[in-house]
């Protein structure tokens, strides 16, 4: 099934809202400036001796990453939610103006 250029664009621009915040999210912010600190300290001074540095820093940047994927996947289910009640509600199929008909018949006054 192939969905159409407008659903395609309202997808895309809320997964790249939904990443912007993510990017600056204050949580995201810490465990950036302690990645940051830990490169800059793996680099200091660069010998065989400073291995434990380096899996530092790497631990933190796959740290990083894993919260944003996280994120972006807890967010991408709510919204699949939503947008799947939304799109099974009876109330999205009607506008105010439609005038909605019983199933049962009932005599008119």
């Amino acid at each position: 099934m192939d969905f159409p250029p407008w659903f395609r664009q309202a997808i895309q621009g809320r997964l790249d809202d939904v990443s912007a915040r993510i990017e600056y999210h204050p949580e995201l912010n810490r465990i950036r400036a302690e990645e940051s600190k830990a490169f800059q300290a793996l680099f200091a001074g660069m010998d065989v001796g400073r291995m434990p540095e380096f899996a530092n820093w790497e631990d933190k940047i796959h740290f990083k990453q894993a919260i944003i994927n996280e994120w972006l996947y807890l967010q991408g289910m709510k919204d699949g939610i939503q947008l799947a009640v939304a799109l099974l509600s009876p109330s999205v199929l009607f506008d105010d103006d439609t005038p909605v008909e019983s199933d049962r018949n009932e005599p008119e006054a």
